[in-house]
């Protein structure tokens, strides 16, 4: 699977350039144009590499860059059109692993980005083990973005995945549609729990045996979906 980033950049002509390039070099690309749903995003695990610019609406990009922070340890580039080495100080004591001036080169973005998810896998095998969730022959590798059944491949979107995996990680547990909702779409997401239901649809036709009988994914009357396995 390619590694996957999130551009997070309000200025849509420097978003579509750099998505551009990402897109060419072989990248799964992600974009927002504001702190608020870059932070939704960022947080998801299908998110390899986070390209962060400072200046934002709704949340500015070092505060991004800070919640973030507490609870994961994705790279993060950031983005700043300042050339004050105050700003650059204060991205890296809060936790950016990179950062680059504008305007910059997409050859220097390219390389630094190539770089980075290098360190990130290397620091990952030396440090801690793969992030992997497996029930009987079913098997969810989070930092490869990867599930297979029986060893074959599921082909799985973005979004499947990030449910499968919210599911799996509360194994046993019935969540709530509002919860799901909550945690993949965001809590400021403007449908209805039909979302969560047809999403479930498309999971149980890629995971389950008989699709109409789920072994794996239970409806919950009355209060969501559990994960059996």
């Amino acid at each position: 699977m390619p590694n996957s980033v999130l551009i997070v950049e309000d200025e849509e002509n420097l978003l579509a350039a750099v998505k551009y390039a990402l897109e060419r070099d072989g990248y799964e690309v992600f974009t927002a144009t504001d702190g608020a749903n870059g932070l939704e995003l960022g947080r998801q695990p299908i998110v390899d590499l986070i390209i962060l610019d400072v200046m934002l609406p709704e949340l500015d990009g070092l505060e991004v860059c800070r919640i973030l922070r507490q609870d994961s340890d994705v790279p993060i580039l950031m983005l700043t059109a300042k050339v004050e080495e105050i700003d650059r100080v204060i991205g890296l004591e809060i936790g950016a692993d990179d950062y680059m001036t504008k305007p910059f080169s997409m050859r220097e973005l390219l390389a630094r980005v190539r770089a980075m998810l290098r360190r990130a896998r290397m620091g990952r095998g030396a440090n801690s083990p793969p992030r992997v969730l497996t029930s009987n022959n079913l098997m969810l590798e989070i930092d490869r973005h990867s599930v297979t059944i029986n060893d074959k491949q599921v082909d799985i979107r973005p979004k499947e995945f990030a449910l499968l995996t919210l599911l799996m990680e509360n194994a046993g547990k019935a969540l709530t549609r509002n919860q799901i909702l909550d945690n993949i779409w965001g809590e400021n997401y403007v449908g209805d729990h039909r979302t969560v239901d047809v999403h479930i649809r498309w999971l149980r036709q890629k995971i389950e045996t008989y699709p109409n009988r789920p072994q794996r994914i239970i409806t919950v009357r009355g209060i969501g979906y559990r994960f059996e396995g």
